[in-house]
C-alpha cells in the first residue's frame, strides 16, 4: 500500500512557442470573422485574445488546444469526466493487473483531507480500510479463475488514478470557473488551481 499526493502535468502546450502558436490560431479565427488578417503582427495575439476574453467571445477560444495529465483519485475522476466537452483517456482497473511486480504488486492511493488530522480516529478508520481494500483485491486475484475486472469490485474511491484530459481553451476555462468555486470538493478544487496556476505562467493573458 502506497499514500501519494494528487498532481498534474500539462503535456500540450508544454513550451512557451507552443502556447503562443495556439493563441494565434484563436487570432486567425477571430480575425477571420472580422477580415482583419493584415493587422496580424508576431505580438498582436497578446492584445487580441484578451480582448477576445474580456467579450466572452468564447467560440473564438475554441480554437486553442490543452491536454494534461491529471493524477487523482476514483472518486475525482468520476467528477471530470463530467465534462463532455473534453475527451479522456483513463488508466483502467479492468485491465491493470495491480498485483504485478510492475505495479510493486501494491494498491496506490490518493492522500484524502482526512490526512489532515494524523493520528485521529479518521485517518486510522481511512487506513485500514485501505490495508483491507488491497488484501481483499489480491486476495481475489489468488483465486482460480478470477480476473482483474472481477476484483476491482472491491476498489475504493480513494484508488490513484491517471486520466489524460483533452479539451479546447473556452471548456477548460469553464472547468476552471467550476472546479475551484468556493462550494466545489477539496480535492478537484486542488487539481484546478494546480492548472490553473500552471496555465497563468505561459498565457496570463487568458488564465489570470
Amino acid at each position: 500500500m502506497k499514500i501519494i499526493e494528487s498532481s498534474i502535468e500539462i503535456i500540450y502546450p508544454g513550451t512557451q512557442k507552443e502556447w503562443i502558436k495556439e493563441a494565434q490560431f484563436i487570432e486567425l479565427a477571430a480575425r477571420n470573422c472580422y477580415k482583419t488578417e493584415n493587422k496580424i503582427t508576431p505580438t498582436s495575439w497578446k492584445k487580441f485574445v484578451k480582448m477576445i476574453k474580456d467579450k466572452n467571445h468564447g467560440a473564438m477560444l475554441e480554437f486553442g488546444n490543452f491536454i494534461c495529465k491529471i493524477i487523482t483519485d476514483r472518486g475525482c475522476s468520476h467528477e471530470l469526466v463530467r465534462h463532455r466537452m473534453a475527451s479522456y483517456a483513463q488508466e483502467s482497473t479492468r485491465w491493470c493487473n495491480y498485483s504485478k511486480e510492475k505495479f510493486n504488486e501494491e494498491l496506490i492511493f490518493i492522500k484524502p483531507g482526512i490526512l489532515c488530522y494524523p493520528g485521529s480516529a479518521a485517518e486510522n478508520c481511512w487506513i485500514d480500510l485501505m490495508k483491507s481494500a488491497e488484501h481483499s483485491y489480491l486476495h481475489i486475484l489468488e483465486q482460480p479463475g478470477c480476473k482483474t475486472d472481477q476484483a476491482r469490485s472491491v476498489l475504493p474511491n480513494s484508488l490513484k488514478t491517471e486520466i489524460i484530459m483533452k479539451c479546447n481553451w473556452r471548456e477548460l476555462l469553464y472547468i476552471i470557473a467550476l472546479r475551484t468555486a468556493p462550494d466545489a470538493h477539496f480535492e478537484i478544487k486542488k487539481i484546478f488551481n494546480m492548472i490553473k496556476d500552471e496555465c497563468a505562467k505561459y498565457m496570463p493573458e487568458i488564465f489570470s
